[in-house]
């Protein structure tokens, strides 16, 4: 797993040593730090656990970490939408060259099935980082027609903001409550976001892992909320401030636009946007239990019908609920 020491990558983890029988499991990161604290943490499955220093940018490393693996999740990415508006060419680094390596030290050793993770910020995109994230996609979606007689496959998940994650805003707000703040500083108090918990994404793409035929981008029914709705969740006391949208951020996200309706599937707790081209597949047999989306439908957060309240962020972001 690249990114395999961050905040989705350690439950993960911990997901497959605790409920699976999987018996190798590669962490493949670049910090040091966090890969020796997951490493301590998860002493007791040392015999299943590999631990790989190396950079997404590296082809050469990443090809020696992939040797023998028949899953890859690659999680690994330059996230932070500020940081990417200023240092463009690092972000098309890690996020675009390296979701080529990813693909080709895939195809180099015959992985049988590769999940990469994107971002509502892909869809119809603003911001250099999911201008890159697009860019990802657009790369790993079309591997699957590279890889002939290898026989492996590429899809996409694409899902909202993680709450209570190290790169969400709930941190920085726990932060600001702690250290005695008079506010919360709110970028715009009409903004909304979709929320999903990290447990909630773990089961998400272990699913869409093993259901994947090659070349979708799968996106999760999940709910959303306003940005003012959750400091209240947070400090129901403590007063906001208005501090205006920063570089590259949209008032609200999309997960499913309208030009994805076209081509894309309801199920009961997901939608799939099918590729427009299968050139490697033909005959595809279509998915049962399905049905096609309205052509003009959009999902996006603020007409989203699931929409939490005050009193189910609270809940959510109990410890117990999100450790």
């Amino acid at each position: 797993m690249t990114g395999g020491s961050g905040s989705f990558g350690s439950v993960f983890i911990q997901h497959l040593l605790e409920r699976t029988t999987t018996r190798r499991i590669v962490i493949y990161s670049r910090d040091e730090h966090k890969q020796n604290e997951l490493a301590q943490r998860l002493t007791k499955s040392a015999d299943r656990l590999r631990f790989f220093i190396g950079d997404v940018r590296d082809i050469s490393r990443l090809t020696v970490a992939m040797r023998g693996i028949d899953y890859v999740v690659h999680a690994a990415a330059l996230k932070h939408v500020t940081i990417a508006e200023y240092n463009p060419m690092e972000c098309i680094h890690t996020n675009v060259l390296g979701a080529e390596n990813v693909v080709n030290a895939a195809l180099q050793n015959n992985v049988r099935r590769v999940i990469t993770l994107s971002t509502d910020k892909a869809a119809n995109p603003i911001n250099l980082y999911g201008a890159s994230k697009l860019a990802s996609d657009k790369i790993v979606i079309s591997s699957n027609s590279l890889s002939g007689d290898k026989g492996t496959r590429f899809s996409v998940v694409r899902y909202g903001n993680v709450l209570d994650s190290r790169g969400s805003v709930v941190p920085l707000f726990r932060r600001l409550i702690h250290d005695g703040s008079t506010f919360l500083p709110i970028t715009d108090p009409e903004m909304t976001r979709f929320w999903i918990t990290l447990p909630q994404a773990v089961r998400f793409v272990l699913s869409c892992l093993e259901t994947m035929r090659g070349g979708e981008i799968f996106v999760p029914k999940i709910p959303s909320t306003s940005i003012i709705d959750l400091a209240k969740a947070l400090a129901p006391a403590m007063p906001t401030k208005t501090i205006g949208i920063r570089p590259g951020e949209k008032l609200h996200e999309v997960l499913l636009t309208k030009d994805d309706a076209r081509h894309s599937l309801e199920f009961d707790d997901r939608y799939i946007i099918e590729p427009e081209f299968v050139f490697w597949e033909k005959n595809r047999k279509p998915y049962k239990e399905a049905t096609q989306v309205a052509k003009d439908f959009q999902y996006d957060s603020v007409t989203n019908s699931w929409r939490l309240s005050v009193e189910d962020l609270q809940a959510l972001l109990r410890p117990s609920k999100t450790q």
